[in-house]
């Protein structure tokens, strides 16, 4: 069975809700299964360019209020907003795997620079009081939390003998660790929606504690979501999005009953069986995507969508910068200019409609952003070109 790129790309339209606005954040988040969240305000531009009418509002009260979502640790150590059964999941498929090693590197460096004889023991002991002293707060900050548990401003050296060597502060490596194992969760910032600067909060507390789920079974649960939303996709793309070795992608695959299809490349890809259906092109459309949307993210292999203009948009770690689609196709780039307003970058021909449909999303984001300056938290050459 061959399905096109022009069908894919129909997908990816319909999908994610760029040809059609969602209802909501909730069915926009859904619809990607999660929001990347490294760069904060990336959440709120990708809600932007999916939700009709959308306000910062109305992602606040999901995240703070009612709670049905929230920002956690996720798939290859990257924030995410997710829903709370897409969390629990998310969690139990990718996030888990990484604490045994966080662990055991966080324990070696306690004992290594004489910290304690005892490196497990002690780390054991400081993250029961931490999480404690969460508990009691509600919500707090690393400086809100050290008067409570002292030994969180302590330091560590980290990269010892290199040039990147440093300080690392203890609460650092000690909220990292209970929000890997999904014992905290980034409550409410600190500051405005494009702060990085988060509150603390025990998850139990903040949306209540995350069902046990065995691995393998929430990793099938994972790559049923990943395959409606971002299917076809290839081994690569599989095991790339997620982090997981190839072995647990193909029990997975195995597990869904995934069927084999030929991509336009010649490539093989994999859908669900139940999902073979031709999906119909939406109309014309265009849509300005912050860096590090979940869309542009969603594959490793991305000429489909692409085309030759990675090395414009992307960053040298595979960073996504601001991009710009049309009709399922990245055609271009934008930036917001130190004066507020929103600049597009094409990198190809587009015609006069794409062109006018394009600008005009330019001017409605720009007086959405209304003043605020987002900078992206990768830059990517486009995008240093457009603001100079």
């Amino acid at each position: 069975m061959l399905i096109t790129d022009a069908q894919r790309r129909a997908r990816l339209a319909r999908r994610h809700h760029l040809a059609t606005a969602a209802p909501d954040v909730e069915t926009a988040t859904a619809g990607v299964i999660g929001l990347h969240s490294s760069d904060p305000a990336s959440v709120y531009l990708a809600a932007t360019a999916r939700v009709a009418g959308f306000t910062n509002g109305q992602l606040e009260d999901a995240l703070y209020e009612r709670r049905s979502l929230v920002r956690m640790l996720g798939m290859r150590r990257t924030m995410f907003v997710v829903d709370r059964d897409t969390a629990a999941v998310m969690d139990a498929a990718c996030t888990q795997a990484l604490a045994p090693g966080e662990r055991r590197r966080l324990t070696g460096l306690i004992e290594r620079q004489g910290l304690a004889a005892d490196g497990a023991a002690w780390l054991r002991e400081v993250e029961e009081r931490t999480l404690a002293a969460l508990v009691e707060l509600g919500e707090g900050t690393a400086t809100q939390l050290t008067p409570l548990v002292p030994e969180l401003q302590l330091k560590l050296k980290m990269g010892e003998g290199k040039k990147w060597g440093a300080d690392v502060g203890m609460s650092t490596r000690v909220l990292f660790m209970l929000a890997t194992e999904g014992r905290i969760v980034r409550a409410r910032p600190l500051g405005t929606w494009i702060s990085s600067q988060y509150r603390w909060a025990p998850t139990a507390t903040w949306i209540g504690p995350l069902p046990e789920l065995d691995p393998a079974a929430a990793r099938v649960a994972l790559l049923r979501r990943w395959l409606y939303a971002f299917g076809p996709g290839t081994l690569r793309d599989i095991t790339w999005w997620t982090g997981w070795t190839q072995r647990d992608a193909k029990t997975a695959l195995a597990q869904v009953e995934a069927i084999e299809v030929t991509l336009s490349d010649g490539g093989t890809g994999y859908l669900l069986p139940d999902d073979t259906a031709t999906v119909r092109a939406p109309r014309p459309w265009v849509a300005l995507l912050p860096g590090l949307d979940p869309t542009v993210m969603g594959w490793k292999d991305r000429e489909w969508y692409l085309g030759a203009h990675g090395t414009e948009l992307f960053d040298r770690n595979g960073n996504a910068g601001p991009t710009v689609w049309s009709d399922g196709r990245v055609v271009g780039g934008w930036a917001q200019h130190p004066d507020g307003n929103v600049v597009v970058g094409f990198l190809e021909s587009v015609p006069t409609r794409v062109d006018t449909a394009v600008q005009r999303a330019a001017r409605d984001l720009t007086a959405r952003l209304d003043g605020t300056l987002v900078t992206p938290r990768f830059r990517t050459p486009l995008e240093r070109q457009l603001v100079t």
